[in-house]
């Protein structure tokens, strides 16, 4: 059972103490009151150092905005994926199969002649990524890989007729999704969208190489560290 007596007796020691320093903060001046209650929500509140320096992202010198437009980013593309998944369930891929598989029906029209390094380069894929889901897709009778005629070196892909017939079953269900998904933006939004988009993913890449120079410098600082 709770020991009644003994909160009892630590009430009794904590209610004069916060009698005590209610009556000296009555006490004190009207300004002097001000400045404490200034100081204790500061304490409260450290401040945040900002997560940008560029000055068109910044608000009043906050990067309150620019993190909003992060979280609100993060937040659609992680939909954007699971609706990608989705949607290779319905034909029975997964969502980078599916991405793919789609890829290289576009990439290969107008006769174009499309190899895994076109893929993987429109995809944002690594080559050695972009071959493992490649064969997926050739091992289910998705894709073909035939020897272009011209270099025997090199493979073309095609997606076969079951492949592009699974496509087109899809269609019917895509559509619909997407015009949810992108109802939003205008023709002018969109041309917009599409330029700025593949310049971020460019800058991501760049960014991502830069964090992590930056962590194997720290990894080196700490070895020399502890060499010393």
């Amino acid at each position: 059972m709770p020991n009644f007596a003994a909160a009892q007796r630590k009430l009794f020691v904590l209610v004069p103490d916060v009698i005590s320093r209610r009556n000296s903060e009555e006490l004190m001046p009207t300004k002097t009151r001000s400045r404490t209650a200034k100081t204790n929500r500061k304490a409260q509140k450290p401040g945040i150092e900002p997560t940008v320096s560029i000055p068109r992202l910044m608000v009043d010198g906050s990067d309150w905005a620019f993190r909003h437009f992060i979280h609100d980013a993060l937040a659609f593309f992680t939909r954007l994926q699971a609706v990608r998944s989705q949607l290779g369930a319905v034909i029975g891929l997964s969502g980078t199969q599916y991405t793919v598989l789609i890829a290289i029906a576009h990439l290969s029209d107008k006769d174009r002649k499309i190899g895994v390094n076109q893929v993987a380069e429109h995809l944002h894929f690594s080559g050695a990524f972009a071959t493992i889901e490649i064969n997926k897709l050739v091992a289910r009778g998705l894709v073909h890989k035939n020897v272009d005629s011209r270099d025997r070196r090199r493979v073309i892909l095609a997606v076969s007729p079951r492949g592009r017939a699974l496509l087109n079953e899809l269609a019917a269900v895509q559509r619909p999704i997407n015009d949810m998904l992108f109802r939003g933006l205008s023709a002018s939004d969109f041309r917009k969208m599409r330029k700025l988009m593949s310049g971020m993913v460019d800058a991501a890449d760049e960014a991502a190489r830069l964090i992590e120079n930056r962590l194997r410098g720290r990894q080196r600082a700490q070895w020399d560290r502890q060499a010393s």
